[in-house]
């Protein structure tokens, strides 16, 4: 669990940073989507690589969260804990995987237009819809619900969880264009970066596991 956590947040902010620099991501998003297509096809080997690895660290959380719910004090609040990061998980990699297996046909198109509505499509379908409005909701759940499970877990650590969880969830209203919403998932997941690293690494008393509990390495 430890090691799937730490690869996990480990890639997907490494990939974060380098598709700023090579695809000027997310703000490109913003684009039009002949602007989005034609930078993506100026550098698409590296861009599609850089998606690939963000996938591979959303994907981590699978494995992360059904390892951790094996060794929570059963509860309800354990059970769903792994349903809610396998989701998370799961609906994270659908949206992303469309940049290096979709994409670059679009891109290469030979009907701009066509590809153009295409991507829009796909872009509003896997990419707003599944990949980040319920992979933010999923991933907040995934938070909360492991918060709920940890029994008698320190202050700090709590609301380090609870706060990042809150941001993240932020973001679905981001479609919606309410102020403050980008920024605020944005904020969310950096913290969240942060505690999930605290998770794997705190011993387990300090994260809230009973002595009787088998510890998170």
């Amino acid at each position: 669990m430890r090691w799937f956590l730490t690869a996990g947040v480990l890639a997907a902010n490494t990939a974060f940073v380098g598709l700023g620099v090579a695809f000027g991501y997310p703000d490109v998003l913003a684009e039009p989507p002949a602007e989005i297509l034609a930078r993506f096809a100026a550098d698409q080997a590296t861009i599609s690589a850089w998606f690939l690895l963000l996938a591979l660290g959303a994907g981590a959380l699978i494995p992360a969260a059904v390892l951790l719910g094996r060794r929570l004090p059963p509860s309800a609040a354990a059970t769903l804990s792994v349903h809610a990061g396998v989701l998370a998980g799961l609906v994270q990699v659908l949206g992303l995987l469309r940049w290096p297996f979709a994409v670059p046909g679009l891109a290469h198109a030979g009907q701009p237009e066509v590809a153009e509505t295409v991507f829009s499509a796909l872009h509003g379908y896997l990419g707003t819809g599944i990949g980040e409005t319920l992979g933010y909701l999923f991933t907040a759940a995934w938070t909360v619900l492991l918060l709920v499970a940890l029994p008698g877990s320190p202050r700090w650590f709590g609301v380090l969880g609870m706060g990042s969880a809150l941001a993240i969830a932020a973001g679905v209203f981001v479609p919606l264009g309410l102020p403050g919403a980008d920024l605020a998932n944005f904020a969310g997941y950096v913290a969240w970066s942060g505690w999930a690293l605290c998770l794997a690494f705190l011993p387990a008393r300090t994260t809230g596991l009973t002595a009787g509990v088998p510890s998170l390495t």
